[in-house]
């Protein structure tokens, strides 16, 4: 059954549905390509046809793109010419597309042809935007949940269809470059201030049907004579400008850590200066020149197929009903807990908010209040929106009010003699089948369940800060956490829409894990004598968000050292001594707590804006005359992170590799265009990270130990995508 139907009616109009099986949203695959381009021929060659309107089955969306997958299907095709592979499949896409566009016309009189509209119910994303840009008009209803653009830069790739080339066009350079370099995406009303689309209608198909039949010019501008790019072309004195400037922003913005930006830029530059139909094969060139650098693949794996998976629900037991919250508990009303109700409440569950006093539970409520208010400032929400979402929060220092509730979160202050008595209180008042979760940072779940008289009901749900905009949720199995209880906690995090991790209980469980080794190692190069600069840079140009000092300064001075007080007192003689915590807590008795005491790794402004760098670190610590090279600064940084996460899978703490990379990635931003810890491992090869980190462990220690698991997978040259795939992967 194919993907794409046609009906012709007596006015003359074919219309062409896309209503993919199966799927909420159309997904364009190989076959859904080759039945579109029949389907246009046969309306094309009939003369009863005046005009055609592509447009889809799904209510409230268009499409949400390309089946990742048929990329790999090309490669894997092509054989041992893979590169040829992906070039002849994309330019078929565009010989498809610029069918479509140019409709049956003349090729040198640009006389005939019939028009051909696009109606979009909603969402169009992808492939699916890039098929309206090769229509002749677009007509979007006025859905005010849809979104409009081409996300691709985000999963490591750019628009290789047509759309960068189409784009650029159509709005210039400048206007076109947050759409294709950052892939901002718009509602409909957006979409058509920026030029993105051109009609929004309360009747889309209406207006296109009438559009249709007014025998309309449907000539592109860049198919006329005399067509000039807006804003200039790269040798124009305007146009030179832009793309210097476009340059320099995106180096600004990915440190030339992301080849997918580089690679768009370069098809836009080169494709400026070309006749169109060239423009699309240069284009064509840099997607495939992308598409076989492997950070784009091991990016495509993270972000797109591995983090659906996850959020599909990839790892939850199977045999357990549907355990979606009803009403949530929330213990705690600080910066966490209010966050918790915030995005607790936005998915529409009941949430009641304790602290220890009604002033203090007001104050967590309040942070939702603010947080709408921020919204209606924006035009994002209204305040019967709000109200809606405040009505959902009951703040109140009275645990009786969580009777009913089937999920407790315990978010308290991080200690485990305060968070048992609150775990004895709490299980006196909720319903026996109530799940209860905490959301510590550190702390073994085994630990605080111990304070339970339900062991199998006791999980960790830890959430990252700031929880509104953190995507990631890792969740912790206790020695004795039930399967029932790991389906909660999954559903839940299902219904805030957030991605979770499932990871087996260990001191600071994966991410926090991972976080303090690549922090501590910042930590102890300051302390050799390596200039700050040279380190937070360094980690900057390997795509992290921010460098490990200045992470430092963001999560507090002070909570890095408590941290390592809690650690050495329940590690004791095993706990290892570390001049990264002399440097911490030195910072600490100066008062030096970081960005919320505007005094940290760096000297801040009134405003809070970091000025640079504090001058006495250099004072403490003078740099050394010999200052090590970027790439080993870089590496140590890395590898720093990359073991741990390799012990955690050695062992079972990491119990599936995707939740390895895709909880690095979101949690922390480790890399992503490596994919994530385990993924840059199969990228520089397990035989030279087990060489390499017996080199670093020689000169600066054993937390560079080479992993047994490692040594064994280099001597056998294996990688952890073929030994540790999942059973789906493998099958495939």
């Amino acid at each position: 059954m194919s993907d794409f139907t046609l009906a012709k009616d007596d006015q003359g109009i074919a219309t062409i549905t896309w209503d993919t099986a199966g799927k909420s949203m159309n997904v364009m695959s190989i076959q859904g390509f080759s039945d579109l381009s029949n389907l246009v021929d046969d309306a094309l060659a009939d003369d009863a046809v005046k005009g055609i309107i592509i447009t889809s089955g799904k209510e409230g969306s268009f499409a949400g793109g390309m089946d990742l997958n048929v990329i790999a299907k090309m490669k894997d095709d092509a054989g041992d010419e893979p590169a040829k592979g992906l070039f002849d499949g994309v330019m078929n896409m565009h010989a498809i597309l610029r069918k479509i566009e140019r409709a049956g016309m003349d090729p040198k009189t640009n006389k005939g042809g019939k028009p051909i509209a696009c109606v979009m119910p909603g969402t169009a994303l992808g492939i699916g935007f890039e098929i309206p840009l090769a229509c002749h008009r677009t007509f979007v209803a006025n859905n005010p949940k849809a979104k409009i653009g081409l996300p691709e830069i985000m999963v490591g790739i750019f628009p290789g269809a047509g759309g960068t080339t189409r784009l650029v066009r159509k709005l210039g350079a400048m206007a076109a470059a947050p759409f294709l370099l950052q892939g901002k995406l718009s509602d409909p009303v957006k979409a058509k201030q920026a030029g993105l689309v051109d009609e929004v209608s309360a009747d889309p198909m209406a207006d296109a049907r009438t559009w249709v039949l007014s025998e309309p010019n449907i000539v592109k501008p860049w198919d006329e004579k005399g067509y000039k790019m807006p804003g200039g072309t790269p040798y124009h004195p305007a146009g030179f400008m832009t793309f210097l400037g476009a340059s320099v922003m995106v180096h600004s913005e990915t440190q030339g850590a992301f080849p997918a930006a580089k690679a768009l830029l370069s098809a836009v530059y080169e494709g400026a200066l070309v006749p169109f139909d060239t423009a699309l094969k240069i284009e064509t060139r840099w997607f495939v020149h992308t598409l076989m650098n492997p950070s784009s693949a091991a990016m495509i794996r993270s972000l797109f197929i591995n983090k659906e998976a996850l959020d599909k629900g990839a790892v939850r037991p199977a045999d357990v009903p549907d355990q979606r919250v009803k009403k949530l508990g929330v213990l705690g009303a600080g910066m966490m807990g209010a966050g918790i109700a915030l995005v607790s409440a936005q998915a529409g569950i009941e949430v009641v908010l304790i602290d220890r006093d009604q002033a203090a539970a007001d104050k967590g409520k309040a942070y939702t209040a603010s947080y709408m208010d921020k919204g209606i400032a924006r035009k994002k929400a209204t305040p019967e929106k709000k109200e809606e979402m405040l009505a959902r929060i009951t703040a109140t220092p009275d645990l009786d009010a969580l009777k009913g509730c089937d999920l407790i979160i315990e978010a308290v202050f991080e200690d485990p003699a305060v968070k048992a008595e609150m775990t004895k209180k709490v299980e006196a008042v909720i319903p026996e089948d109530c799940i209860f979760a905490s959301n510590t940072s550190t702390l073994p779940i085994t630990d605080l369940a111990r304070a339970s008289t339900r062991a199998e009901q006791f999980i960790g749900i830890h959430f990252f800060s700031p929880v509104e905009k953190m995507l990631l949720v890792e969740i912790i199995k206790g020695a004795e956490t039930g399967d029932r209880a790991v389906a909660k906690a999954l559903d839940y995090v299902r219904q805030i829409r957030k991605t979770p991790i499932v990871v087996n209980d260990a001191r600071f469980f994966y991410a926090n894990r991972c976080i303090i080794p690549y922090i501590n190692e910042g930590l102890r190069m300051v302390t050799e004598g390596v200039a700050p600069s040279l380190i937070d840079n360094a980690a900057r140009q390997l795509g992290f968000p921010v460098g490990p000092l200045q992470l430092n300064d963001e999560t507090s001075i002070d909570l890095g050292a408590k941290i390592a007080r809690a650690t050495k007192a329940a590690m004791g003689a095993e706990y290892p001594d570390s001049p990264a915590d002399d440097l911490i807590f030195w910072l600490e008795a100066e008062g030096r707590l970081g960005r919320k005491a505007n005094a940290g790794f760096f000297d801040y402004d009134d405003k809070g804006k970091r000025t640079g760098f504090w001058p006495g670190l250099n004072e403490k610590y003078p740099l050394a005359e010999e200052q090590p090279t970027l790439i080993e600064v870089q590496e140590r940084l890395m590898f720093a992170q990359v073991l741990e996460a390799v012990r955690a899978l050695e062992e079972g703490v990491l119990m599936d590799i995707r939740e390895g990379d895709v909880g690095a990635i979101l949690a922390w931003g480790f890399a992503p265009w490596s994919g994530g810890p385990l993924s840059w491992l199969d990228m520089i090869g397990t035989p030279y990270a087990a060489e390499r980190t017996a080199e670093l462990a020689g000169q600066y220690g054993p937390r560079f130990a080479t992993p047994a698991l490692l040594e064994e997978m280099a001597k056998k040259g294996q990688s952890f995508y073929t030994r540790f795939a999942p059973a789906s992967d493998k099958a495939a």
